[in-house]
């Protein structure tokens, strides 16, 4: 039986992006109107940003781990956030879950060594920036994958543009061409392909105009999310 997937969500326009990436790629594999049973949780980000801005990953973990019981016990047999910040709680969160999670930097790293990338640009909001979530020994290090990050100007100016552009479903020309200014630089230190590792971010990069190769933190989670639905 295909399982029911329960989305944690965070922001309602990676949330929304997610959501329809299921449903619109389902009916390729299952058949015309079809998609796995999804039930969506989406506690405002107003209330996890005061415990994101304090770094208290324990508190995000709390917020989680109630959504999850709530997913869990609309019938979803594994959950998954389509917020890649939010996975910085998930050490925290993993040992009281009610049910799997699949992790969204665990999606990302394996679509990348299966490209064979070998160093990748991270772009994200400044906590997952310069967090744990990619270097995570589930991530890019179970693959020998080495990462960079933008430089401190650059890591707070896209760090505004995701909080006061992008979650509002802003999405101006100039934060386009920046994101490509920034991949650019991430390109002449070596890196081979851009992690767009902010849900919102795939909403206003355009892989076919960006200097390096894109992975889409949100659509490679949502795919792994259908994949492993239907048993594959």
């Amino acid at each position: 039986m295909t399982q029911h997937i329960g989305i944690v969500a965070g922001s309602a326009e990676g949330a929304a992006l997610c959501y329809r990436t299921i449903c619109l790629e389902a009916p390729a594999v299952m058949g015309e109107h079809n998609h796995p049973e999804i039930t969506m949780n989406s506690v405002p980000m107003a209330e996890y940003m005061p415990h994101i801005r304090a770094n208290d990953w324990e508190a995000v973990a709390k917020l989680l781990t109630a959504a999850a019981h709530k997913v869990a016990q609309a019938g979803a047999g594994f959950a998954i956030c389509p917020d890649n910040t939010y996975h910085e709680a998930f050490k925290y969160l993993i040992p009281q879950s009610p049910l799997p999670w699949l992790h969204i930097a665990g999606a990302v790293a394996q679509e990348a060594h299966r490209a064979s990338y070998r160093r990748l640009g991270i772009l994200g909001t400044k906590y997952l920036m310069e967090g744990s979530v990619y270097p995570e020994p589930e991530a890019l290090e179970e693959f020998k994958i080495e990462s960079e990050i933008p430089g401190e100007a650059d890591r707070e100016k896209i760090n505004e543009i995701i909080f006061k552009e992008l979650v509002n479903g802003i999405f101006p020309e100039t934060s386009r061409l920046y994101f490509n200014e920034v991949a650019e630089k991430l390109q002449a230190r070596g890196c081979d392909a851009v992690v767009l590792g902010c849900t919102e971010i795939p909403l206003i990069v355009r892989p076919d105009d960006t200097p390096l190769p894109t992975l889409d933190s949100t659509r490679l989670l949502a795919r792994a999310a259908l994949r492993r639905a239907l048993g594959k």
